[in-house]
């Protein structure tokens, strides 16, 4: 430190300064006296030797005197570091000062640090003496409510156990109905087939003219029935040969061709008048309560790798029909072992579906659209819509299941059956082009089709059934497309099971195809020219 003498000549501050301080200032370097021109000789010189006297005796100690530009007389002094050996360049103080900021910021992050995990550890402190005080009720209670959770889930896994060991055990009963019925059905398809074997063998022999003779006197034998009387009435075989020959007169059958179909007097196969309906003979039955109501069919002219032998079958109880079961062979049919199941794109809707030259023609579900469905590339061909035919239960047979819109094929082609707004609910028929569905002829009749269980076509003429319920129900009216007109029938029909659901003609077989009530029968037909 410097003191500079004041201009008066005296000392300033050094006058009154005690002696007893001078030791401590000289240790702190403070021994630095600037005098004036005049200055006070004893005075300093006392304060000098003072200064002189106690660095000698405390630490090594240098003093000078010289003037200062001004012209001022200037003693200084100065005492070595005890601790430094040189003293430190500028930049080694700034670098010092820089290490000693730093230290000091990192020591104040410490300090931020430690605040905050003393401030978390006041709150978790806090915390638990929330808990302490709340006492430990409400820490019980949380651990039955846990608790109750915890047996819920196990009771509601017991229960989902025990409803999957009761379907299990149903679905075993199931299978076990199933095969029980399954062989129900082997018995009486065995049985059918005898019969049909029988049946067989007699028609030949009545062709041969040999008939079997009756052991019965003729006494008890009622007039006019002298023939019938030859047959032994005893079998079966007797009964069903004997409704066919009293069914309808003799004068109305046809002469059969070789090949068993009847022929008109021009020798043209096929084509006639409905005049007789056979019994129906079943030859299965539906597993399941989908088979109910039902459509199956055969193709009259089919395309390879098809054969007339395959049969297609589809269960129309439910909302999403899409499943088409194929058998390629009757006795596969017969025992219920498809060959194939078809997924068609779309669903159908009801009984009103046919197999025509390989494809499947259908009705989309919910709507008026006819869709020709290929059965070998398993791709719809085909789409169209018919022109204002009502729909989804507007214009159905009498007994519902939607079937406003009733495919149906014949020996002239393929035909759909329905009702329009513009008929008033009376039956409309058209022709359709079997490629692209496309409309080729209509006809509107004077049938109410809601009056009627079904219908089918043969050699172009319309037949409908007038109950699907009645066990002994008739076909009752015919529309002839090629004059126009229709006539009121009467030909008994046979719903066996009490609801038919589905009636198609088969113009290759020369046979009516049903679905009654879970049982898929056939009818043989006969006719004569009109």
């Amino acid at each position: 430190m410097s003191q500079q003498g004041h201009p008066s000549g005296g000392l300033t501050g050094w006058e009154s300064f005690p002696r007893e301080a001078l030791p401590s200032l000289c240790t702190e370097g403070l021994c630095t006296h600037h005098c004036s021109s005049r200055p006070k000789m004893p005075v300093a010189q006392l304060l000098l030797l003072a200064c002189l006297v106690w660095g000698l005796e405390a630490r090594t100690a240098q003093l000078q005197k010289a003037n200062d530009p001004s012209g001022r007389c200037q003693y200084t002094f100065s005492v070595a570091s005890p601790s430094e050996s040189s003293c430190p360049e500028q930049s080694q103080a700034t670098s010092a000062i820089q290490d000693l900021q730093r230290d000091s910021s990192a020591q104040r992050a410490d300090l931020e640090s430690t605040k905050a995990r003393l401030s978390s550890l006041e709150g978790i402190l806090h915390q638990l003496a929330l808990g302490q005080a709340a006492g430990p009720s409400q820490t019980h209670e949380g651990l039955q409510r846990e608790l109750g959770t915890l047996r819920r889930e196990r009771e509601q896994l017991e229960t989902k156990t025990r409803e999957l060991e009761v379907a299990y055990n149903n679905l075993l009963r199931d299978k076990s109905a199933l095969e029980e019925e399954k062989r129900r059905l082997e018995e009486e398809n065995a049985d059918l087939a005898q019969r049909l074997e029988s049946r067989s063998q007699e028609a030949a022999r009545l062709r041969k003219g040999q008939c079997p003779q009756a052991h019965s006197s003729s006494q008890d034998v009622p007039p006019g029935s002298r023939e019938v009387s030859k047959w032994n009435v005893e079998t079966m075989n007797f009964q069903e040969l004997k409704s066919e020959l009293t069914e309808v007169p003799a004068s109305r059958i046809l002469k059969e061709s070789p090949s068993g179909h009847p022929e008109n007097e021009e020798g043209d196969p096929g084509c006639g008048e409905l005049v007789w309906v056979g019994e129906p003979l079943t030859l299965r039955r539906a597993e399941t309560i989908a088979g109910k109501y039902g459509v199956w069919m055969r193709d009259p002219e089919p395309a390879s790798p098809h054969t007339p032998e395959t049969t297609w079958r589809i269960d129309t109880v439910g909302t999403d029909i899409r499943q088409v079961f194929e058998y390629d062979r009757v006795p596969q049919f017969l025992q219920g072992y498809p060959s194939k199941v078809h997924v068609l794109p779309r669903p159908l809707e009801s009984t009103g579906a046919v197999v025509y030259r390989g494809s499947l023609y259908f009705q989309g579900a919910e709507s008026r659209t006819l869709v020709r469905y290929e059965l070998t590339t398993e791709a719809v061909k085909a789409e169209k819509e018919l022109p204002g035919a009502g729909y989804h239960g507007q214009f159905p047979y009498s007994w519902g299941g939607y079937t406003d819109i009733d495919l149906a094929v014949d020996e002239t082609g393929l035909w759909v059956i329905y009702s329009t707004q513009g008929a008033k609910g009376a039956i409309v028929l058209s022709r359709l082009n079997p490629e692209s569905l496309a409309l080729e002829q209509t006809w509107e009749t004077n049938i109410r089709k809601q009056s009627v269980a079904n219908a089918f076509l043969i050699c172009g003429r319309l037949y409908t059934v007038s109950s699907y319920s009645s066990p002994d129900a008739t076909v009752n009216f015919a529309y002839d497309t090629a004059t126009g007109r229709s006539k009121a029938l009467s030909v008994p029909f046979k719903n066996r099971y009490k609801y038919s659901s589905m009636v198609d003609y088969n113009p290759l077989e020369k046979k009516l195809f049903a679905w009654d009530n879970f049982n898929m029968v056939t009818y043989d037909i006969r006719l004569s020219k009109m």
